[in-house]
């Protein structure tokens, strides 16, 4: 079936727009106009991204983000016509995967939308069976064949961009990976004076899941001014 999309923004022109260019290039795309619509479908439907403006009237973005992330980990994009760097940082903390400024390109949207889904759908299919085997360090245990990720034998949910960051640290370990590198190898993205910030925000929001104390960590370490590492 193919992936079916939630697109979230007042602007009505905006929204038909997206919807219009997500369905020519084959997805499945229900728009909502207010958060409203928006928290309603979240709750009775199933996704595997959704595009949520941040200025609703009604009830915002980050609320909506909270709603999905309460029970979902499919990728999220955020729109807004500020260029906060707060704004950002917020967004990345509640668990977005992407952020994209209006105005914007409905092209560059889509492209967006497509890398998130590759990612999405990398994370939730089944390895090749020499690529199955568990990865385990110091009671953080990593299951490859289906995508799982556990502390001390507990469930931790990871998003697609969360479980990246961790198989590649854990994949290195040993190694001090650099943010240029960890950016590079997770978002597939040029490496931008933003980035940094991005990768800081999900390393925490990362921590936070996997019990990870920053000041005296058990796994992911800060080697300031170089990377991040996990000790094998």
């Amino acid at each position: 079936m193919d992936p079916h999309i939630l697109i979230v923004d007042d602007e009505r022109a905006i929204t038909d727009l997206v919807g219009i260019y997500l369905q020519n290039e084959g997805y499945r795309v229900t728009l909502a106009y207010n958060g409203a619509d928006a928290a309603k479908a979240i709750l009775e439907q199933d996704f595997d991204l959704a595009v949520l403006d941040i200025m609703l009237p009604d009830i915002d973005g980050f609320e909506l983000l909270r709603t999905i992330r309460a029970e979902h980990t499919y990728p999220v994009i955020m729109l807004t016509a500020r260029g906060s760097q707060n704004d950002k940082i917020e967004g990345l903390s509640l668990g977005a995967d992407d952020y994209v400024v209006k105005p914007f390109r409905p092209l560059e949207l889509v492209a967006r939308c497509k890398a998130q889904l590759r990612r999405y759908t990398s994370y939730g299919s089944r390895a090749t069976e020499e690529d199955s085997a568990e990865l385990s360090v110091d009671g953080l245990t990593i299951n490859k064949d289906s995508r799982t990720v556990t502390v001390d034998e507990r469930p931790v949910r990871c998003t697609p961009l969360e479980y990246a960051i961790l198989l590649y640290l854990v994949e290195h370990r040993g190694k001090v990976v650099s943010v240029e590198e960890l950016f590079s190898a997770v978002w597939g993205e040029e490496f931008m004076a933003s980035s940094s910030n991005t990768v800081m925000v999900h390393i925490r929001h990362l921590r936070e899941k996997i019990g990870d104390d920053a000041a005296n960590p058990r796994f992911i370490k800060n080697i300031w001014g170089v990377g991040y590492t996990i000790e094998g």
